[in-house]
């Protein structure tokens, strides 16, 4: 049978002969299919390997978004500043420098090493800032301290003394991650000398700090991180209490300051409005097809067009439908005396009354502006930006290679397809 799975079983059992004493051993093997008890395992479906795979992957930490330089800037300063306060520690307890394990042991705590992670690999992070530093160590190894003189049961001690120094540290301000490990260190110590959170915890602090200010802004990394002060958005759809109102909803620490997480979301909105914008071509938004008028064309059945179909512009074109110009309501109004005692109106309506004939003066190609601003269709929409805002254009004609008018675009198509971008 096709696919079936075959075992042999091998059965012994002994036979008795009639005559005392003559015993044999037999084997029987049998061969049968079990497939028709058990079924055989088949691989798991493919999209459950997929989506297996993808948890692994899933434990594996997202590149940071940092380019090599900035690695190498915060691995050497973290070098620079423990080597500093390895070195000056060291002679202000001893007057000498820490050569041997043992004397490096009584200078240095071993917290610092994260306090330099944070100091020149995050230095705009709130958890890396001076006074988080300096506060943070120092007022926990006071806390912990504090705990192995009035808790005698070890065990409850270590838990009392970094749950308390977290407290502390919350309320003063000071949230410093290092800080739970001075307080968890001199636990393990069995320290009960306040003077240890003077020296070396203190001291070691004062001197990382120190060397943060040196080497963070001489490497243009401005350290401390100063808070802004909160100002509404420019130019962003949220609101510096939309702001608020979110990172009191998601009521966790971040590990950024509230001015560059607003730095952060106007510069990704400002990158997605500019990518959107940035993909537009003049052939996306301009109005196909235009209505168009001739050079020959009189001017009271131009106007009559414009009203028709309530547009304020012509492009003006030849047989071929090669752009000549353009005729707007403006070179209407140039016509007429506004000076005069009558009305826009009186004087708009005589200048069409003239124009019933086709005789020079009263026809498109007469009053029509012949040097005009125009855009090829594949060219970039944002690019016009500037020719509708500062040059004071309504309309721009879209034309193709051979000058063809293929299209316009006026002012109200430019602001639909920047609202749309926006919405988006």
């Amino acid at each position: 049978m096709q696919g079936a799975m075959w075992r042999i079983w091998t059965l012994r059992f002994k036979v008795r002969h009639p005559r005392p004493g003559n015993e044999c051993s037999c084997r029987l093997f049998l061969l049968f299919d079990i497939s028709l008890i058990m079924p055989a395992p088949s691989p798991p479906p493919r999209n459950t390997r997929t989506a297996l795979m993808s948890r692994f992957r899933a434990l594996w930490p997202a590149p940071l978004a940092i380019d090599a330089w900035e690695k190498w800037r915060a691995s050497c300063g973290a070098a620079l500043g423990i080597l500093l306060v390895a070195v000056a520690a060291a002679y202000w307890l001893e007057g000498t420098t820490a050569a041997e394990h043992s004397m490096l042991a009584l200078a240095l705590v071993a917290p610092l090493g994260a306090s330099a992670v944070l100091v020149f690999a995050v230095p705009s992070s709130p958890l890396a800032q001076p006074w988080s530093v300096l506060g943070g160590n120092t007022l926990s190894a006071l806390v912990g301290i504090a705990c192995v003189k009035w808790v005698p049961d070890a065990t409850l001690c270590a838990a009392l003394a970094v749950s308390l120094a977290i407290a502390v540290m919350f309320a003063l301000r000071c949230l410093h991650p290092p800080g739970g490990a001075c307080a968890l260190l001199v636990v393990i110590m069995g320290c009960d000398r306040f003077e240890f959170a003077l020296s070396p915890v203190l001291i070691d602090s004062l001197l990382l700090v120190i060397a943060g200010l040196l080497y963070n802004n001489l490497t243009k990394r401005p350290w401390p991180h100063v808070q802004q002060s909160a100002a509404p958005p420019s130019g962003s759809r949220f609101s510096t209490a939309d702001l608020d109102a979110a990172l009191a909803h998601y009521n966790q620490v971040l590990d950024v300051s509230r001015d560059d997480l607003q730095a952060l979301l106007e510069q990704a909105e400002a990158s997605a409005y500019q990518r959107k914008i940035g993909e537009l071509h003049c052939a996306d938004v301009m109005s196909q097809n235009p209505i168009a008028a001739r050079q020959e064309m009189p001017l009271r059945e131009a106007w009559a067009l414009m009203r028709k179909h309530k547009i304020k512009a012509l492009p003006v074109i030849d047989r071929q439908r090669h752009l000549l110009g353009i005729v707007t309501v403006a070179d209407f109004m140039q016509q007429i005396d506004l000076d005069a005692h009558e009305g826009v109106g009186w004087h708009l309506r005589a200048l069409l009354r003239q124009a019933r004939g086709s005789q020079p003066g009263n026809i498109v190609g007469e009053i029509m502006t012949r040097t005009i601003r125009v855009a090829s269709s594949d060219r970039l929409l944002i690019d016009l930006v500037p020719v509708f805002s500062e040059n004071g254009h309504r309309h721009i004609p879209i034309i193709d290679a051979q000058r063809h008018l293929v299209g316009i675009i006026t002012q109200s198509d430019l602001i639909k397809a920047l609202y749309a971008a926006v919405r988006a």
